[in-house]
């Protein structure tokens, strides 16, 4: 299951549908047991100061997640964790890239919920195996979106 916590001011866009389908696709390739995920949708100055708190970077992000594999939701499913999502970050992130933001918001989704079932991309190996599972999760949600866009963005690396 996966729940939503979206701030008001971005409730009106109906990101949800799009969002679903992206962290469905990306557990589903994944092989991921039944888990249990939250996305949330907020602004820049949350997001910078979850970066502030928890990575020691003074700045806001487009896309942080937070693990808690080792909890049970309500319903008795693992609990994977958070991604919580700067909706201005991917509005300006989509136009840079000339994309729609469903579609930025969908890859962020995806990179998101690929940190919270162990990804990573600190080391060029780390790199190159999440951007593999990415790219393959964009093509099967029909995205032209690759992995090698977010190596110019600043925050990736």
């Amino acid at each position: 299951m996966i729940h939503f916590h979206i701030d008001s001011r971005y409730a009106a866009h109906k990101f949800e549908r799009k969002l679903k389908q992206a962290v469905q696709a990306t557990l589903q390739h994944q092989r991921a047991p039944q888990a249990e995920l939250t996305v949330v949708l907020t602004g820049d100055a949350r997001l910078r100061a979850l970066n502030r708190q928890y990575r020691g970077m003074d700045k806001p992000t487009d896309v942080l997640s937070f693990g808690d594999i080792d909890q049970l939701s309500e319903s008795g499913n693992l609990y994977l964790g958070d991604v919580v999502i700067s909706v201005p970050r991917a509005r300006a992130q989509a136009k840079a890239a000339g994309h729609s933001l469903p579609a930025e918001l969908q890859l962020l989704a995806v990179h998101g919920a690929l940190h919270l079932l162990g990804y990573d991309h600190a080391s060029p190996a780390q790199r190159r195996k999440m951007w593999a599972a990415q790219d393959a999760i964009l093509d099967e949600l029909g995205l032209e979106i690759r992995s090698a866009e977010l190596e110019a963005r600043p925050d990736v690396k």
